[in-house]
């Protein structure tokens, strides 16, 4: 099953993504699901704002604690995460 993780960081948290972003990289490679996409949200100005996900998983517990310890997380840059199932129909890959 998929799953779309949509965060929005608090305001002004570019440095602070800045100075987690490895401990964040590094975290994404011992996930216990398959990232399929990842990648920062961001303004029209290329400021990020945010970070997006879509993971194939079992069951969204597996990915709600997976995101619960991401490093961004722990360092309080997201201020809103949002996990929703997601039915893929076309992929133009």
């Amino acid at each position: 099953m998929n799953f779309v993780v949509y965060c929005l960081d608090h305001p002004g948290m570019v440095q602070r993504r800045l100075d987690h972003y490895d401990a964040h990289k590094a975290y994404l490679q011992t996930s216990p699901v398959r990232t399929l996409i990842s990648g920062p949200l961001t303004e029209l100005d290329g400021t990020m704002i945010g970070s997006f996900f879509l993971y194939e998983g079992d069951d969204i517990d597996t990915v709600r604690r997976f995101v619960d310890s991401d490093p961004f997380n722990q360092a309080g840059i997201w201020n809103s995460i949002d996990i929703r199932p997601f039915i893929k129909r076309v992929d133009n890959r």
